[in-house]
């Protein structure tokens, strides 16, 4: 390889991190818009500290363990160290076929997605130091084993598990986690009638949460589009180009597909349905984004905007599930089917997605649970009910984010 391709291809992983560190404040944006205005400043100090958690986290230990190489201890297990003061950032060509620190910086973006699906998910009821707490220990631990698994060369990969950008790896990962945390704390107070009926609790500010929503599509094509690694041949340009393609088709079909699901049934289109039916369709697609055709990656994504409609409802209706923004639904429900659906332009076995999709799950959900049972027993993980009928911002941060607001 040259020097001038191995400094595209690094270039390259460079901005697609960037693209993806933007995602940062998309989630930002989109859970501020749909918890309450009392608790909006809140939901940008956790992005913030969650985003610093996950930076330094996977520097002193995740990357290593994603990524042990001839450490690991098994396929299952993988090596156990830091990658904090190794070196990291060497130019060495030797590498690969970029540097190892765009690597890294590509890696540690996707990290910080997934606790940002935690922090959507237990808005308006979670303390904060407990919720900084469990970042770190997801970020510099739970992720990073199962990301070894499938892309640190572990047993889902050799196994055949398929998942281009993290349907599974990320998304799963991160609705699985916010699932047990959701379930230890309960619904928020008022949100469920006497007679077990759900009441609605509007969000703050739809039009924030819908750039939220826009600014996230925009960081997906880096997430998926980075995910080739290379553009130095004109194969690798060739493939980022349907790459880009099936992203945005499959997000516009998510939309649709929603905004469908919500006329037909409740003879209205829902905005915060068309929002999660974007996030659904990107989801959809980042299992196998490469693949598919234009047409079937647009199929993919409306199927995934009609089932993140339906699962909304029935999570919150049904199971009583309460989950501000849709989080688990958007990126768990509908990550399963990313998983399952990259069989419709592969010949990779469905058995194989399966076995994928159970183990992440069963994994981030058992762990997480455990971790967050033993943080609520020591320190409580719920804010007090007159903290959160008086918000989080007053209680935990002290700014409210619309103090001139009547």
């Amino acid at each position: 390889m040259s020097e001038l391709e191995f400094a595209l291809n690094t270039f390259y992983l460079l901005m697609s991190g960037a693209l993806v560190m933007w995602m940062a404040a998309g989630f930002t944006m989109l859970e501020a818009g749909l918890v309450r205005r009392k608790n909006a400043s809140t939901i940008v100090t956790k992005n913030f500290g969650l985003f610093s958690i996950a930076c330094v986290m996977y520097l002193v230990c995740g990357f290593y363990i994603m990524y042990p190489g001839d450490s690991a201890i098994s396929s299952l297990i993988p090596g156990f160290g830091s990658t904090l003061g190794l070196g990291m950032g060497s130019q060495d060509m030797s590498y690969g076929s970029y540097s190892e620190a765009s690597d890294f910086f590509f890696q540690v973006v996707f990290v910080a997605t997934a606790m940002s699906i935690v922090s959507g998910a237990v808005a308006e009821r979670m303390k904060l130091m407990p919720f900084f707490f469990f970042a770190i220990v997801l970020t510099g631990f739970i992720y990073p084993v199962q990301g070894y698994w499938k892309w640190g060369g572990g047993f889902l990969d050799a196994l055949g598990y398929a998942d281009f950008a993290g349907s599974g790896v990320v998304h799963l990962c991160g609705a699985a986690a916010a699932l047990a945390a959701v379930l230890i704390l309960g619904p928020r107070t008022g949100k469920y009638a006497e007679d077990g009926s759900s009441l609605a609790i509007p969000g703050s500010n739809i039009p924030i949460a819908g750039l939220g929503a826009l600014i996230l599509w925009l960081g997906w094509f880096g997430f998926n589009g980075g995910s080739q690694l290379a553009v130095n041949t004109a194969s690798d340009a060739i493939a980022v180009g349907q790459v880009f393609l099936n992203t945005n088709a499959s997000a516009a079909g998510g939309v649709l597909g929603a905004m469908a699901a919500a006329r037909l049934v409740t003879g209205k289109v829902d905005v915060t349905m068309a929002i999660n039916g974007a996030i659904a369709g990107l989801v959809s697609i980042t299992a196998a984004p490469d693949t598919p055709t234009g047409g079937l990656a647009t199929l993919i994504g409306a199927i995934g905007g009609v089932i993140v409609f339906f699962s909304v409802t029935y999570l919150d209706k049904k199971f009583k599930i309460d989950d501000p923004v849709g989080a688990i639904s958007a990126h768990g429900v509908v990550g399963i089917w990313g998983i399952v659906a990259v069989c419709l332009s592969t010949d990779v076995a469905l058995s194989s997605q399966v076995i994928g999709a159970l183990t992440i799950f069963v994994w981030t959900f058992i762990v997480s649970g455990l971790v967050l049972y033993a943080l609520d027993k020591a320190v409580g993980i719920r804010a007090s009910e007159a903290d959160e009928i008086a918000g989080l911002d007053q209680a935990e941060i002290g700014v409210e984010s619309y103090a001139d607001a009547e």
